[in-house]
């Protein structure tokens, strides 16, 4: 068989419904995702890990809805009238934590989409009371909204993970690799991510395909 040859190629992540696999540990989340037209109070929080899938619900949901993105650190720069024009996404909350103008431009935008009868959604790598926000009216604001979270994977989960994250750098690990993998590494997206990574560069810098063989003996040479 032809070796796989390894390419410095740009990473292209998947951000389709199609591309988002349903398990125990996202279900609930995806369906108020796709059921965003009746969500309680028009807004909805979606929490979880680095790497659990937020950024890619918060683009299914923005293809459904025709909403738009920021991410919470923009804020300050944005047109918040205009903004709140449209249904409205606002990733990575929990990063304006020490930013009081961004908390203010948030809490304006917050009321501004609810009174326009938009919906609203929010992403954070925890539930709302562990973001830290200091303007209370925000803090309770955010506290109140129905939260959605992201659990650790499952081996199914973590397995197609590991599959969509080595199609997004397009690679073509041997079939035996993810299995193998999957046995090894923590149950965490993080860990996932971190690994594909990681991999990635060694194939690069070996000029080896991605097998079973190979991703043993780099765990090996991590480990030691």
């Amino acid at each position: 068989m032809a070796e796989q040859l390894s390419f410095d190629l740009p990473v292209r992540p998947a951000l389709g419904r199609d591309d988002f696999f349903v398990s125990e540990a996202n279900a609930m989340a995806v369906a108020l995702v796709e059921n965003w037209p009746n969500w309680s109070a028009g807004k909805l929080v979606i929490s979880g890990p680095v790497g659990s899938g937020k950024t890619h619900l918060v683009h299914v949901w923005a293809n459904l809805s025709n909403g738009r993105i920021i991410d919470a650190t923009e804020l300050l720069a944005a047109d918040i009238p205009s903004l709140a024009s449209d249904p409205v996404a606002i990733e990575n909350v929990h990063l304006i934590a020490d930013d009081a103008k961004a908390q203010d431009a948030l809490f304006h935008l917050h009321n501004l989409v609810l009174a326009e009868g938009n919906t609203l959604l929010l992403t954070g790598v925890s539930a709302p009371k562990h973001w830290g926000l200091t303007l209370p009216d925000l803090a309770s604001r955010m506290q109140g909204t129905m939260n959605a979270t992201l659990s650790d994977p499952d081996d199914m989960l973590l397995s197609v993970l590991l599959a969509k994250l080595f199609n997004d750098r397009q690679l073509v690990p041997s079939p035996d690799t993810i299995p193998y993998l999957v046995k090894q590494i923590d149950r965490s997206y993080a860990a996932a991510r971190d690994l594909v990574e990681d991999l990635d560069r060694a194939s690069l810098s070996e000029k080896k395909p991605i097998t079973r063989a190979f991703a043993s003996r780099f765990l090996r040479n991590q480990a030691g």
